[in-house]
């Protein structure tokens, strides 16, 4: 790339462009943005030379060469206006990463859930295997301290995200699918629209390219029969599947609510895996892992080493910490699977503690559309309280009662509390010593985590 572009970003704050961003600093080109509200990966990107607006304006165009712009910014916004108007190329991310990408070993990872997480383990492991990969993850990697880096080889692992088609940009070397399950009604109406899109996503593999899925998840194994329809490599892996390429072998529990296991490649023991983070489901990613590392011809005890010290991404089962004898943890949590999936590693984790949740709703949308699923994805909790949808990109429907929603949960100890403000004070006066919260949130209940948190910490000083 041109070192002497300037690329300004319309919503550089978030997690997607603001990981553009980091890369084509590292690269040697100069970044400005704006966003409507600040951020901590905004403050991250102020911290290694990029100019930050808070507000849009045309003059923040002024001195651009291009334009990317967020999902969630639309052709009314004056940037965008401003742009065009000077004929500058203004980009959605789809349409740039083959511009940005150009030249990599792409190993893409997606899937309805899981995908944040396994890209970070893999991005984790290839650098602790001095790869020196380029990565782009849709959080903060715990082992990394960032989101994204331009990397210095060939390799480049991506979160390849179905929301808007950002993946059918991608022309990947391995693409890696944790699971196939509806999701984004707004964008998706039907799962069958939500399955091509994956379809589409493995056409766009390279000629030579490897297509990695988890036959434990119907989406994902109807993904492997159409990539073999269409005469593509496939590699499969699951806990135990006869057809299975990858499995695994002596799974049993570990420390911290984890599990540990042989990874097998047939009939071959490859490396014992220990994963730290919880659950089941992270076994599995770690598998998947695993998979890449032993298509790449690594070495699959020091991949295995590398995952058994992976710490985790942010706001995936992060432990914001214990104060007053109350442990908070914020999950991004938002689909009824991913409840389950969260509510069952935390008991495994905290046995004999009980289990608050508080969930923020994440678009009106997906709130109706898996109604019933999540009515029947809290059973694992032991008190359950409620907020308004956090609406993100959608107007809120006529006749939408969230209150009525959430009297359906069918759990004993369920409430509805309308605002963040009024559940924090909810909390305060309900939680006990020895209770675990976990905030579960693709919006902005982090900042009730954040305020919660330090009310819990003043507490404690004052009682000494």
């Amino acid at each position: 790339m041109n070192a002497r572009q300037t690329t300004h970003f319309i919503g550089i704050g978030g997690t997607g462009l603001s990981a553009i961003a980091r890369v084509l600093v590292e690269r040697g080109e100069h970044v400005t943005g704006s966003d409507l509200e600040d951020s901590v990966l905004a403050k991250s990107l102020r911290q290694i030379g990029v100019t930050v607006n808070i507000g849009h304006s045309a003059s923040h165009v002024n001195g651009a060469t291009r334009v990317i712009r967020s999902s969630a910014v639309g052709e009314d916004n004056v940037e965008v206006q401003a742009a065009r108007l000077k004929g500058l190329q203004v980009f959605k991310r789809s349409e740039f990463l083959g511009e940005l990408l150009a030249g990599q070993q792409v190993i893409a990872v997606a899937g309805s859930h899981g995908k944040t997480t396994t890209t970070a383990m893999i991005a984790w492991m290839l650098t602790a295997l001095n790869q020196k990969p380029g990565y782009i993850i849709g959080a903060v990697a715990q082992n990394l301290g960032n989101n994204a880096a331009a990397g210095a080889g060939r390799l480049f692992v991506i979160e390849a995200d179905e929301y808007d088609y950002m993946f059918l940009g991608l022309s990947p070397k391995i693409a890696l699918v944790t699971n196939v399950e509806h999701d984004h009604p707004d964008l998706f109406p039907t799962a069958g629209d939500f399955q091509s899109a994956f379809e589409k996503f493995v056409d766009r593999l390279q000629p030579d390219g490897v297509l990695i899925a988890c036959s434990e998840d119907p989406g994902a194994s109807e993904l492997l029969t159409y990539a073999r329809s269409i005469g593509g490599q496939i590699r499969i892996y699951s806990q135990s599947h006869p057809f299975s390429d990858y499995w695994m072998k002596n799974l049993k529990p570990a420390e911290a609510g984890g599990y540990s296991f042989i990874a097998m490649h047939g009939s071959k023991q490859l490396a014992e895996v220990k994963p730290k983070v919880p659950g089941f489901h992270n076994a599995l990613n770690a598998l998947g892992a695993m998979v890449v590392a032993d298509l790449l011809g690594l070495s699959v005890a020091e991949a295995a080493m590398a995952l058994s010290d992976f710490r985790g991404a942010g706001r995936r089962f992060e432990e914001r910490g214990e104060a007053n004898g109350i442990l908070i943890v914020d999950d991004y949590a938002h689909h009824p699977t991913e409840i389950r999936s969260t509510l069952s590693a935390a008991r495994r984790r905290y046995p004999g503690r009980r289990l608050w949740v508080l969930w923020q709703p994440h678009t009106y949308s997906r709130t109706l559309s898996l109604r019933k699923d999540f009515e029947l994805a809290f059973q694992d909790a032991d008190h359950v309280m409620a907020t308004e949808v956090y609406a993100s990109r959608e107007q809120q429907p006529a006749g939408f009662d969230m209150a009525s929603i959430a009297a359906s949960i069918q759990h004993p100890s369920s409430q509805f509390v309308p605002s963040l403000n009024e559940a924090q004070d909810a909390l305060l006066r309900q939680l006990q010593s020895g209770d675990v919260l976990i905030v579960m949130s693709a919006g902005n209940a982090i900042d009730l985590s954040v305020e919660l948190f330090d009310s819990l910490k003043e507490m404690e000083e004052e009682h000494g």
